[in-house]
């Protein structure tokens, strides 16, 4: 059989738009090693031309943060009625939304901090001292700050003192409209990356995170030898069973297909908290699906190249 034509959209011009580059890259090397020509572009006003004129058998959205993870681009992806990899439009509007995403899971018997949605409006309106005060009384310390749409740990606070509250608030704000402060639980954070195949969705082996400075942010993510990574993660047999079921249930939950990621945290008596789910998780060098790809004794490409057919047969 000759071998897919795959674009792979990597760019875009959300905050995370380097990751984005990175994780195309890294995709595209993988992929050409299993014999799929591969083009990488960004997206832009050519894009649409290039998809009517030569058109690709498969694209491969690696678009992360908001213009990559709403739903947009893969909506216009099926108006022109292009096969792709990942999960359809209006799952991904409700997954990249994490106040949307929480509720979801919960009402599927998931367990999920509790938390408070604010737009910035409401929060000026409000009066800020009044709600930051009421928050502290009923969510309690710890918590985080973080914007309500938005990947890769930017914009996120964890608060340990009433007075860090406001400076944590400015800056979810800067990257969004709407904040979710959350009850930050204090335990092992853990990734778990889930892969639909023949037989439907498999959770991957679980990634245990050991950031240097104690926070997964940004650079935690990003710098390499600044995250202590462990895959398998060394977890009791029955915890990680339930880190597995999580994952898999969050990602069926939302109506997700092909591949997600699952950031959970196991609490000190061996809880499992979902956190948020990402349907276009970082493949870069420093990423946690890479690294439990390989633990599970399998290939990027491969496991890639698995997907683009899954694509291409469901548009069949």
């Amino acid at each position: 059989m000759k071998a897919p034509h795959v674009l792979v959209l990597a760019g875009g011009l959300s905050h995370e738009r380097d990751v984005s580059l990175r994780s195309g890259r890294r995709v595209a090397e993988a992929l050409r090693e299993t014999g799929v020509e591969v083009e990488v572009r960004d997206v832009d006003a050519e894009l649409l031309r290039v998809l009517r004129d030569d058109r690709p058998d498969c694209v491969l959205p690696l678009l992360h943060g908001e213009s990559g993870e709403d739903g947009a681009v893969r909506e216009v992806l099926e108006l022109v009625g292009v096969p792709y990899v990942g999960s359809r439009p209006t799952a991904c509007r409700s997954a990249f939304d994490k106040p949307v995403a929480k509720a979801v899971v919960a009402r599927a018997g998931i367990r999920t901090p509790a938390s408070v949605t604010l737009p910035h409006e409401t929060f000026r309106e409000l009066g800020a001292v009044a709600v930051m005060e009421s928050i502290v009384a009923s969510l309690g310390l710890p918590l985080i700050v973080k914007p309500a749409r938005g990947g890769s740990a930017l914009g996120c606070t964890v608060v340990r003192d009433p007075n860090e509250l406001p400076g944590a608030m400015v800056g979810a704000y800067a990257y969004g409209d709407t904040a979710i402060v959350e009850h930050f639980v204090v335990g092992a954070e853990v990734a778990v990356p889930v892969v639909e195949e023949a037989d439907g969705p498999r959770a991957l082996p679980i990634v245990s995170i050991e950031p240097d400075g104690g926070v997964y942010d940004y650079t935690a993510r990003y710098t390499a030898g600044s995250t202590e990574f462990n895959v398998p993660a060394k977890l009791p047999d029955e915890v990680a069973a339930e880190c597995a079921r999580v994952a898999v249930a969050a990602h069926q939950a939302l109506g997700l297909r092909d591949l997600s990621r699952s950031d959970l945290i196991i609490d000190g008596d061996g809880a499992v908290w979902f956190l948020e789910v990402n349907v276009a998780p970082g493949l870069t060098e420093t990423s946690t699906v890479p690294l439990a790809v390989t633990a599970a004794g399998l290939d990027l490409g491969e496991v890639v190249a698995g997907l683009v057919r899954l694509a291409v047969e469901r548009a069949g």
